[in-house]
């Protein structure tokens, strides 16, 4: 049994984990391993928003996808699609570097191209972190078919520790080890021209936490998309227009796009939260996530060892120094804009 936290990140512990050294998890679970030499990894979203600009999105989508095929452009990138709650569709592109300094010298004209001049019909955003490697964890439920930032990964370890407990999100994450990780300040508007800007506070949070189907047959799929996925439509429909209340400034709940534009059998709920300790009250406490977990333990109960669903989670505490969000022509709601909007008012 391993740790989660890789060995060249463990450090005297001030703060303990929230099981004893002895404690064993009752399923497996893994998670990416990165070469010892990356210190830090970025995740950078490029969003379109539309009511029916089709053409114009398209465009942009294929001048994204030009410059990550160019120099310095990412080591993996995918797609994704979902209706916000103002009614616009936005296509998100999530792109992965391992090399902090390669993206910086690609980001410029990128977001130039990106944010840096209207387009008829849409609207367009950057959010980006760039986190240490101490300040970020995944979760999978399986090996062989990493997603998100664990495609850029080196690999991935052996049955891990730390989860299928309260708490075993925050004990994978290697800072946690003797920090809390406490939210400082608050996000703060900047406008440039047309271009709006979001300065987030210290320790914000970021979740993508995906489902993939494809490799379920009749029976098993049928008991997820029935009585599973609506369960976590629910939670994450609620999560998407009440959950600033607990501190959740945005959630999108997206449908993974194959290559060729079409929605495939992969999803995934992606928001940004004030803190960990928000993100982790819901996830405890808040009864729309209390119902999607004993959906998903029913589901995996009923299926046992067989179940052919893959679940999987990135989660990252980021310092105020290594985020970016900008917003061109997009409506008030979307992504951390919201924030902005709540602190205001």
């Amino acid at each position: 049994m391993e740790s989660a936290i890789p060995a060249h990140l463990e450090t005297q512990r001030t703060r303990h984990k929230r099981v004893p050294d002895d404690y064993q998890p009752p399923y497996p679970s893994f998670v990416a391993r990165y070469r010892p030499g990356v210190s830090r990894v970025v995740m950078a979203y490029f969003g379109v928003q539309h009511r029916g600009a089709t053409a114009a999105a398209a465009s942009a989508l294929a001048e994204i996808a030009s410059l990550f095929a160019g120099e310095g452009g990412p080591t993996h990138w995918d797609r994704a699609h979902y209706v916000d709650r103002a009614g616009h569709t936005n296509i998100v592109t999530v792109a992965y570097w391992d090399d902090f300094a390669r993206f910086d010298a690609w980001f410029a004209p990128a977001r130039d191209m990106w944010t840096g001049r209207p387009r008829d019909g849409i609207g367009t955003f950057i959010e980006v972190l760039r986190p240490a490697v101490a300040r970020h964890e995944t979760l999978f439920s399986s090996l062989g078919r990493p997603e998100g930032v664990a495609a850029i990964a080196d690999g991935m370890s052996g049955e891990v520790q730390e989860h299928a407990y309260w708490g075993g999100m925050r004990d994978r994450i290697p800072l946690s080890q003797s920090d809390p990780m406490s939210p400082g300040g608050s996000p703060e508007l900047i406008r440039d021209g047309a271009r709006l800007r979001v300065k987030a506070q210290d320790n914000l949070c970021l979740i993508r936490s995906g489902q993939d189907w494809s490799d379920t047959e009749a029976s098993e799929r049928k008991l997820y998309l029935d009585d599973v996925e609506p369960v976590l439509r629910e939670g994450m429909d609620f999560l998407r227009d009440d959950g600033l209340a607990i501190g959740c400034y945005a959630n999108r709940y997206m449908q993974v796009l194959s290559a060729d534009g079409k929605a495939s059998e992969k999803s995934y709920g992606q928001s940004w939260w004030k803190s960990l300790a928000a993100l982790e009250r819901w996830a405890e406490s808040h009864p729309t996530h209390v119902k999607i977990f004993g959906a998903a333990m029913k589901y995996l109960s009923t299926l046992g060892p067989s179940a052919k669903l893959r679940l999987y989670h990135e989660v990252t505490v980021a310092a105020a120094d290594e985020q970016f969000f900008e917003y061109l022509n997009c409506h008030p709601k979307t992504g951390m804009l919201a924030a902005v909007e709540t602190v205001a008012a």
